[in-house]
């Protein structure tokens, strides 16, 4: 987010306009790059694999898991009527 002011003859406020964005937008990137820290490109990419293998691995269980036909789902609300 970039936040900029600017007030006084139209040049004046055009360059505090700038100013305070270039404030902004520094003060925006230091915050933002405070919580990711230093760490290795390589090392990131391969725990991000391993982030969309484990979600891929759990979607293909919940599809094995959920993957019901019409009278299965039918069959599942009476036995669970039941109880």
């Amino acid at each position: 987010m970039i936040i900029g002011f600017g007030f006084g003859n139209p040049l004046q406020s055009i360059i505090m306009l700038l100013f305070t964005s270039l404030i902004s937008y520094v003060i925006y990137q230091s915050l933002r790059n405070v919580g990711r820290g230093k760490q290795n490109p390589l090392l990131k990419r391969e725990q991000r694999k391993q982030d969309y293998y484990a979600q891929r691995q759990r979607a293909r269980e919940y599809a094995r898991r959920f993957d019901l036909t019409d009278e299965e789902i039918e069959r599942r609300l009476d036995e669970e009527d039941r109880i």
